[in-house]
């Protein structure tokens, strides 16, 4: 039940995020411990998708798991950097956690939205990939306080990190490291 209620102050934070309410991070825990439970959200809910993805080759070994919370891992590695990066060239009062525990639930609203949409319509990816853009923006403009032009270029180096990192890898090693969106 308490998985429940933090997906909801979750969403009723992102909600905040984007209409610019000045009180979003009362929907978060901004804390190791929130930053914990976005993370085994993320995991919980990449367990479940690649599960229900494979449902019909067969429950998936341990490999293709590893592999595939591996891939979906990358969104994760892209947020991080994306906000490292950003909090590097522009120095301010963000706190990295500020940022990085709403930006874990929209990685899990990505990897809903993604897997769904991958199945349905593999071209609407980009649609979603634009989405994803405009809620990083509103990230960047509310918890992390910057200019309209650094929190699109923190969107616009998060979603190129997200969409260039899991090309890279397929690219170098091979279909083992694609994540399955």
């Amino acid at each position: 039940m308490k998985i429940l209620l933090t997906l909801r102050d979750a969403v009723q934070g992102w909600i905040a995020i984007i209409r610019g309410e000045a009180d979003w991070a009362r929907h978060f825990t901004l804390s190791l411990a929130g930053l914990m439970t976005a993370l085994a959200l993320f995991v919980f809910i990449a367990l479940i998708l690649i599960a229900l993805v494979t449902l019909d080759t067969g429950l998936p070994g341990l490999i293709e798991i590893a592999n595939g919370v591996f891939g979906q891992a990358l969104s994760i590695l892209a947020l991080v950097l994306g906000i490292f990066f950003t909090r590097r060239m522009v120095p301010g009062e963000a706190r990295f956690l500020d940022l990085l525990v709403p930006g874990l639930y929209a990685m899990i609203f990505y990897l809903l939205a993604g897997t769904v949409l991958s199945l349905v319509s593999g071209p609407a990816l980009m649609l979603l990939w634009v989405v994803l853009g405009c809620l990083l923006y509103c990230l960047g403009r509310r918890a992390g306080g910057w200019t309209r032009g650094v929190a699109a270029a923190f969107a616009v180096l998060t979603v190129v990190l997200l969409v260039g990192m899991p090309v890279t890898l397929y690219m170098l090693v091979g279909p083992v490291a694609a994540p399955t969106p």
